[in-house]
C-alpha cells in the first residue's frame, strides 16, 4: 500500500487508503464560468436598458434586439405552397375541429387541429396554440381545454403538432417503440438538433418556421381576422409563443405560459433545456427571454407562470418588471401584464382563464367569464393521418432532410491547404492562437500502484483549469514542473484517471516515460454530471454544450483551447517532440488540436470518429452534442484534417456514429467514404 509523509511534523509515515473511484473536485467549474459570463452580459444589457429616456432610444433598442433575432433563427427557408387539406371534422357542441394538413418545407407535414365557431358571419380573432412537451402533442387534455376555452370567447384557434409530438413521430419506421428517441420528445428534439449544428442550422429555427407556417395556414382562412392574431403556449410552447413573438411580426397579441424566466437563472438552476431552447448566439448578443417580448413593444403581452414552476418566478417578476418600464416608454403599460398561477408547471385553468380574459380585452370581446363545460376528446379523434403518424403519410423525416442538406454541401468542398483548414478551422471552434504562459498550480498528488503521480491545474482562461496528471514513478511528490524534451500527451474520452485505469492504450503509454494525462473542462475532474449520467441526451454537460451555442462560443472548441494551452506550457518548459494521443471524445479534441498546434510531431487518435459526414447518413448519433462543431459539413469534414496531418497520424480501431468500434466491411466503407487510406489504421500494439 502506498505511503505518504504525515503532515503533523512527526516525520511518521502513514497508510494510505486505496484512491476514490474517480476525483472530482472541479465539478461546478464550467458552470460558474458560465455564470460570471452570462451576469457580465447582463449587467452591460441593464446599463443599455437604464441609459433609454425615451421613445426613439427604446425603438433604437429593438432595432438592434430584432437585428439579433434574425440572426439567431437564420437561415429560414423560402415559403413554399402549403398544400393544405382539411382530412376530416369533429362536431362539438356549437363549434367544429377541423384536422388539417399542411406542408412547412416541401413534403414535410404539418399536423393541425383547427376549433371553428359553428357560425361565422363576420371574420373572428385567431390564435394560435403552440404545444409543450406532450407526447401526445395537440390531443393533450389541457391544449384542448384552453383550445375550447378560446372557441367559447368568440375566437377561433389552430393548435399543431410539434416535431415528433403527436402524429409527427419522425423516427417511428426505424426506431423500435422501446428506444430512447421514441420514448421522450426532448431526446428526439436534441438528436435532430446536434446533426443540425454540423450543417449551421438550428431546431429553434425549424420549429419556428413550423409556427410561421401554421400562422399562414390561419391567416388563409377567410373565416378569421389576420389584424386580431394572438399566440400562447405552455412550456416548450411558452418557449415558441416567446420565439414567434420576436420573430414574427403580424402577431397582435401574446400569452408565454411557464417560461419566461431569465437565462442566468435557468442556468444558476442547473435547468438543462431541450434543443430548440438554444437559439444560437442570443446570449452573447446580449439579450434575455424578455427582449423577444420588448421587440415588438407597445404589442399587448400577457406573461404567465405558476408559484411551483421550476422556471424560476424570480426570472418572471424580473422580466414583468423590465417589460413594464419598457412599455412605459411608449406609453402603454397597461398592454403589459403578469398573472402566476398556484399551481406547479403546467397550462392550468387559472393560466387558461388569464389568458383568455386578456385576448377579450385585447380583440373587443367580452369574456364570458364563468366556468365552461368541457370534455376531451379522445386521441383518435382528433387524429389528421390515417396511421396516426405523418411518416407513412408520406412525410419526409428530418433527418432525411439535413442528411440531404450536407451531401449538397458535401458536393460543393473542395481541396484546402493545410494553412486555410487551419484558418477555417480557428474561426469554427471560435478559437484563437494562445497568447503567453498560462500560470499553472501544483495539486495534492494522486497516490497509487505504489507511486506518486504529480498534479497541476493549468489556468488556461478566467477560472477555467485543465487537470493534469504527470506519469512519472517517483518517490515523492515533485512541486516543480519539470518538463521533459520529448513527452507524450493523453486526452482521455471522459476521464484521464478513469482511462489510464482501463484503457489498454493509456495503460502502455505510462511505461513509455512522461506521460502528460489531460483532463480538458467538463471531462474528469470537471465534468459535471455523476458518471453514469454524463452520455444522457439531457444532462447538465450537454447544458454546457447548449450555452456555448447560447453564447456563440463553441464549447467544443474551448476545449479545444484548454489543449492549446497545456501544449504551450510544455513547450515553453524545453518539449520539442510532442506526441498527442487522444481516445473517443479525446480524439476530436487531439485531431484539431494538432492542426492547430503544427510542431506536433505525432498524433494517434484511438476510438475517434472519422467523419462528420457519416453522422448525418443514420437516423441516430450516440455521440455527446459537445462534440459536434457548428457549421462544420459546410467546408470540411473530419477527414480533411486527418488528411492535412499526412504521416503523422494514425487510427486506431475508429468508432461509427453509434460509438463502437467500425470492423470489416463497415470499417472499409467508412474509410472509402471519407477517403481515407486502409494503411492510416493500425493495431494498438503498432502504436
Amino acid at each position: 500500500m502506498a505511503v505518504q509523509k504525515s503532515k503533523t511534523g512527526t516525520g511518521v509515515k502513514t497508510e494510505q487508503p486505496p484512491p476514490p473511484p474517480l476525483r472530482r473536485g472541479y465539478g461546478h467549474m464550467v458552470i460558474d464560468d458560465y455564470v460570471e459570463q452570462v451576469r457580465e452580459i447582463r449587467a452591460e444589457r441593464r446599463a443599455r436598458l437604464a441609459a433609454i429616456r425615451s421613445r426613439r432610444a427604446a425603438e433604437k433598442y429593438q432595432e438592434g434586439v430584432l437585428a439579433a433575432i434574425h440572426n439567431a433563427f437564420s437561415p429560414l427557408p423560402r415559403k413554399t405552397p402549403l398544400n393544405a387539406r382539411v382530412t376530416g371534422v369533429l362536431e362539438r357542441p356549437g363549434y367544429r375541429v377541423e384536422k388539417v394538413i399542411f406542408e412547412s418545407r416541401p413534403g414535410f407535414l404539418v399536423t393541425a387541429n383547427l376549433y371553428m365557431p359553428e357560425k361565422v358571419t363576420r371574420p373572428v380573432p385567431g390564435v394560435i396554440g403552440a404545444c409543450g412537451h406532450s407526447a401526445i402533442g395537440k390531443a393533450e387534455p389541457r391544449y384542448q381545454e384552453f383550445c375550447h376555452r378560446l372557441i367559447k370567447a368568440g375566437f377561433a384557434a389552430l393548435i399543431y403538432d410539434p416535431v415528433n409530438q403527436g402524429e409527427r413521430d419522425q423516427y417511428a419506421q426505424v426506431l423500435p417503440p422501446e428506444h430512447p428517441v421514441r420514448k421522450g420528445c426532448c431526446t428526439a428534439h436534441n438528436m435532430m438538433g446536434k446533426q443540425m449544428e454540423l450543417v449551421a442550422d438550428s431546431f429553434s429555427a425549424w420549429r419556428a418556421w413550423d409556427g410561421i407556417r401554421a400562422l399562414d395556414y390561419l391567416l388563409s382562412r377567410p373565416e378569421v381576422d389576420p389584424a386580431r392574431i394572438g399566440i400562447t403556449g405552455n412550456s416548450g410552447g411558452g418557449t415558441m409563443t416567446t420565439w414567434l413573438w420576436g420573430v414574427e411580426g403580424r402577431f397582435a397579441m401574446a400569452a408565454p405560459s411557464c417560461f419566461v424566466t431569465t437565462f442566468l437563472a435557468n442556468l444558476e438552476n442547473e435547468e438543462p433545456a431541450d434543443s430548440e431552447q438554444y437559439p444560437p448566439g442570443v446570449i452573447g448578443a446580449g439579450l434575455e427571454h424578455i427582449d423577444f417580448m420588448l421587440a415588438r413593444a407597445p404589442k399587448p403581452v400577457l406573461l404567465l407562470g405558476q408559484k411551483y414552476d421550476f422556471f424560476d418566478p424570480r426570472g418572471l417578476r424580473e422580466a414583468y418588471g423590465e417589460l413594464r418600464q419598457f412599455y412605459g416608454h411608449f406609453g402603454a403599460e397597461q398592454n403589459a401584464a403578469l398573472f402566476i398561477g398556484g399551481n406547479p408547471h403546467g397550462y392550468f385553468p387559472d393560466n387558461q382563464k388569464a389568458m383568455t380574459a386578456f385576448f377579450c380585452r385585447q380583440s373587443g370581446l367580452t369574456w364570458p367569464g364563468r366556468e365552461v363545460v368541457f370534455e376531451a376528446a379522445k386521441t383518435d379523434e382528433v387524429l389528421c393521418t390515417p396511421e396516426g403518424q405523418v411518416v407513412p403519410a408520406g412525410s419526409r423525416p428530418v433527418f432525411e432532410i439535413t442528411a440531404e442538406t450536407a451531401e449538397r454541401y458535401a458536393s460543393l468542398w473542395r481541396r484546402l491547404s493545410r494553412a486555410d483548414l487551419g484558418r477555417r478551422l480557428a474561426r469554427l471552434l471560435r478559437v484563437s492562437q494562445p497568447v503567453g504562459v498560462p500560470h499553472h498550480r501544483v495539486l495534492q498528488p494522486a497516490w497509487g500502484d505504489g507511486a506518486v503521480r504529480s498534479r497541476y491545474a493549468v489556468e488556461t482562461e478566467r477560472d477555467i483549469r485543465a487537470i493534469v496528471r504527470k506519469h512519472v514513478v517517483v518517490r515523492e511528490h515533485a512541486d516543480s514542473f519539470e518538463i521533459e524534451p520529448a513527452v507524450s500527451v493523453f486526452l482521455p474520452h471522459f476521464s484521464a484517471e478513469a482511462d489510464l485505469r482501463s484503457d489498454s492504450l493509456a495503460k502502455a503509454l505510462t511505461a513509455r516515460g512522461p506521460l502528460y494525462a489531460v483532463d480538458v473542462r467538463g471531462l474528469g475532474e470537471s465534468q459535471p454530471d455523476e458518471p453514469g449520467e454524463f452520455f444522457a441526451p439531457y444532462g447538465v454537460d450537454y447544458m454546457c454544450h447548449g450555452h456555448g451555442i447560447l453564447l456563440d462560443k463553441s464549447y467544443l472548441g474551448r476545449r479545444v483551447f484548454d489543449v492549446l494551452r497545456v501544449l504551450a506550457l510544455l513547450k515553453d518548459g524545453g518539449a520539442r517532440d510532442i506526441a498527442l494521443y487522444g481516445r473517443g471524445q479525446g480524439a476530436v479534441l487531439a485531431l484539431f488540436a494538432a492542426v492547430l498546434a503544427p510542431d506536433v510531431k505525432k498524433v494517434v487518435l484511438k476510438n475517434g470518429p472519422v467523419s462528420y459526414l457519416d453522422w448525418m447518413r443514420t437516423p441516430v448519433v450516440q455521440w455527446p452534442a459537445a462534440n459536434c462543431l457548428r457549421g462544420v459539413l459546410k467546408e470540411f469534414d473530419l477527414s480533411d484534417c486527418i488528411l492535412a496531418l499526412g504521416r503523422k497520424v494514425t487510427l486506431v480501431e475508429p468508432w461509427g456514429p453509434d460509438m463502437q468500434p467500425l470492423t470489416g466491411a463497415a470499417l472499409r466503407t467508412a474509410l472509402k467514404r471519407a477517403g481515407l487510406a486502409s494503411s492510416l489504421v493500425v493495431k494498438e500494439r503498432r502504436v
